[in-house]
């Protein structure tokens, strides 16, 4: 069996194949990368390093060619993700791809999350092409906070629109663990599994537990929507930008990412990551 992870030498993608390479040997694993000079140390271990961008669906045909299984990695370009995601599932068909694992967003067909209707456009496209998948709707990465940790310990302050909003986060190596046993293990086709952390924080416990390993005291600022905006284009974010940030905190207000749902830690086999054990090598870079 061959299996082929996109975006391979992404943050997720990398720690996927990390996973896979713990019992898979590496001949029968595919990185699916941008740039082969990024994966060089994947080739040296023995991994096939295939170059297509999510652009180029030729590229990416040839690239799937021989593959069994595939986890597509959802593209980081906001807004261009269904046209390049359509290209990669007609490839994957085109070369014979049999299963297809997504990595989706929670909720993706009900929630009201800014992120969502890309992921939701994205399934229905797998769904409608005929292919064998499985749906990893994961929730958010704690590591989406290490800009926060880093103001904080200059600042000593958490400052967000989430007012009492709670977020049920974990690893992306939480994250990496379960595509991989889902990659690896059966009975996964037609599943949609809906995952997150273990335990939901609020953001006056994000700036204590910043507090413990920063060293100082953090405290927890909540502001509006609009008074964020005006204060990350005062620190230089473009408005676009900004926006985007306060709609996310507001998202999470209204509770979007706060499901614990016990999914991840049961593929997984573990807990989830703790917060403060997650955020600390942020505070270490």
């Amino acid at each position: 069996m061959t299996i082929a992870v996109t975006g391979a030498t992404g943050q997720l993608g990398r720690l996927v194949l990390e996973e896979l390479l713990n019992g898979q040997e590496p001949a029968s694993l595919v990185a699916v990368v941008r740039d082969a000079a990024k994966a060089e140390e994947l080739g040296a271990r023995g991994v096939q390093v295939r170059v297509a961008e999510y652009s180029d669906q030729a590229a990416l045909e040839a690239a799937l060619t021989g593959v069994d299984k595939l986890l597509l990695v959802s593209g980081s370009e906001v807004g261009s993700r269904v046209e390049q995601h359509a290209n990669v599932v007609a490839a994957a068909k085109a070369a014979g791809v049999r299963f297809i694992a997504y990595t989706s967003v929670l909720a993706a067909d009900t929630t009201a999350l800014i992120l969502a209707p890309e992921h939701k456009a994205t399934e229905q496209l797998i769904r409608a092409s005929g292919l064998d998948f499985t749906f990893l709707r994961n929730g958010w990465y704690t590591e989406n906070y290490a800009q926060t940790v880093a103001t904080a310990r200059q600042t000593g302050a958490v400052v967000a629109a989430a007012g009492d909003g709670r977020v049920a986060s974990a690893t992306r190596a939480d994250y990496a663990a379960a595509a991989a046993a889902v990659l690896t293990t059966a009975g996964h086709e037609g599943r949609t599994y809906e995952l997150s952390g273990d335990y939901a924080w609020d953001f006056k416990e994000l700036a204590t537990a910043i507090s413990q390993i920063a060293g100082r005291e953090v405290v927890y600022q909540p502001v509006s929507a609009p008074e964020l905006v005006q204060l990350l284009t005062t620190a230089g974010l473009d408005e676009g930008t900004a926006g985007f940030l306060a709609a996310l905190d507001t998202d999470t207000k209204a509770g979007l990412l706060a499901a614990v749902t016990g999914e991840l830690s049961g593929l997984i086999g573990r807990p989830t990551t703790p917060l403060l054990q997650a955020l600390e090598p942020a505070a270490a870079s």
